[in-house]
């Protein structure tokens, strides 16, 4: 499969998760609106390391700089940073970044990975499954944006308790059947 086939098939079963998961299961209210609005940027990196990944990072970043209509963008990462641990201590690294830019306050770096694990749980517990994804992403946010989107919408705070309630209610099953459907529906 040629790089850009197999960009637009990585880019296709990201925006099912973003579709069917993160939006169809409310587990960003925000997300909704940029999505319908065609302001989300599906941006598939090429690197196959950190260092390639980390100048990916810059590049995009200045991009969302530059272009205003872009709400956000998703960094997918398909060839580098597989690892969860791996990918978590990178976080540090891009955050580093974000300041030596002078950027910290302007974009935040949001973190969503296949085996996404939150400190103090189990791999198969089922609130992991909230910042799972078909790949490794950084989620490029324009900070005042989401501080817009989090006054206008009530008890946002509680947001990741109702999405783990939501997810305990639908099953570890249910929630691994959406995200293998990313798969499954781009190959048809």
């Amino acid at each position: 499969m040629s790089d850009s086939l197999e960009n637009e098939s990585v880019i296709k079963s990201v925006r099912q998760w973003v579709e069917t998961v993160v939006v169809g299961l409310n587990l960003c209210p925000f997300a909704k609106r940029p999505l319908v609005k065609n302001r989300i940027r599906f941006y598939v990196t090429d690197a196959v390391t950190e260092e390639q990944l980390l100048s990916d990072l810059e590049a995009e970043l200045n991009y969302l700089g530059r272009d205003l209509t872009v709400e956000t963008t998703l960094l997918i990462h398909p060839k580098v940073l597989q690892d969860f641990y791996t990918y978590n201590q990178f976080l540090s690294t891009a955050d580093s970044l974000l300041s030596l830019m002078g950027m910290e306050g302007v974009f935040q770096i949001a973190s969503f990975h296949p085996d996404y694990q939150f400190g103090g749980t189990e791999p198969d517990d089922v609130e992991n499954y909230t910042n799972r994804s078909p790949y490794p992403i950084l989620h490029l946010i324009r900070e005042e944006r989401l501080e817009q989107a989090i006054a206008s919408y009530p008890d946002a705070d509680l947001i990741p308790e109702r999405n783990i309630a939501l997810l305990k209610r639908l099953g570890q099953g249910k929630i691994q059947a959406l995200l293998q459907a990313c798969f499954d529906d781009v190959d048809k």
